[in-house]
């Protein structure tokens, strides 16, 4: 049974969650605020946090960059960042920093639970493949899931591992962004259009780990209108 970590002060939903999640075969643990979220995560292991960013005592944001500096156990947690505040740069912002997912309130139990278990799936996903992908100085190893650039291994959550093995393992193709979502879609989720725009998040955060220049990037690039290319990088 998955356990997930609920960092969130409103009891009342704390509680809805938890039910729901228990109901569906997860183990669920709450922490009213930041404190007790950090204690929590020094007591057990959690499979996934899910992390309100309004919490009475520590600005969610922040207390994500704690966990995530942590350890090297607490930095690989999959966070989903939970928030009832209406600035879309909240959630440009969470993801930049590594977040997996975020979902506004209020949403639908079930929709939390499809989040859930596709991060979940991409987080313990093992590589149908062993190999290591090379391109010049760039090396994504599949089954130990790390990134190398020079030999220097770079930090990418794991949705961005599998967002730049989707890309890699396509090379000269442009993918939309459709397309994209469409193949990083581990269940039977309709398409969202509203949730495309994540990608472009995660590009720039590939991009500002494994380019040179990432202003001016020559592995991963932009077809203006029409996505992105991965373009195979001789060094």
């Amino acid at each position: 049974m998955p356990h997930i970590l609920l960092i969130e002060d409103d009891i009342r939903l704390a509680k809805l969650v938890s039910t729901y999640l228990h109901e569906n075969a997860f183990d669920v643990s709450h922490a009213p605020d930041g404190a007790a979220g950090l204690a929590a995560l020094k007591r057990a292991r959690f499979d996934l946090i899910l992390l309100d960013l309004m919490l009475p005592d520590l600005d969610g944001l922040d207390l994500f960059r704690t966990i995530k500096a942590s350890n090297q156990e607490q930095a690989t947690i999959p966070v989903i960042m939970l928030t009832a505040r209406g600035d879309p740069m909240d959630r440009v912002v969470g993801l930049e920093i590594g977040a997996e997912d975020y979902i506004p309130k209020p949403f639908e139990p079930r929709e939390l639970l499809a989040r859930i278990r596709v991060v979940l799936r991409r987080a313990q996903r093992t590589a149908a493949s062993d190999t290591t992908l090379s391109f010049g100085g760039l090396e994504i190893d599949r089954g130990s899931r790390k990134v190398r650039v020079d030999g220097e291994e770079k930090a990418l959550t794991s949705y961005q591992f599998d967002l730049l093995t989707t890309l890699a393992t396509r090379p000269g193709r442009v993918l939309s962004r459709e397309i994209l979502a469409d193949l990083m879609r581990s269940d039977s989720q309709p398409y969202d259009a509203t949730l495309d725009r994540s990608i472009d998040v995660h590009i720039a955060r590939i991009r500002a780990a494994i380019e040179a220049d990432p202003k001016h990037p020559r592995r991963i690039i932009t077809v203006r209108g029409a996505g992105y290319v991965f373009a195979k990088v001789q060094e």
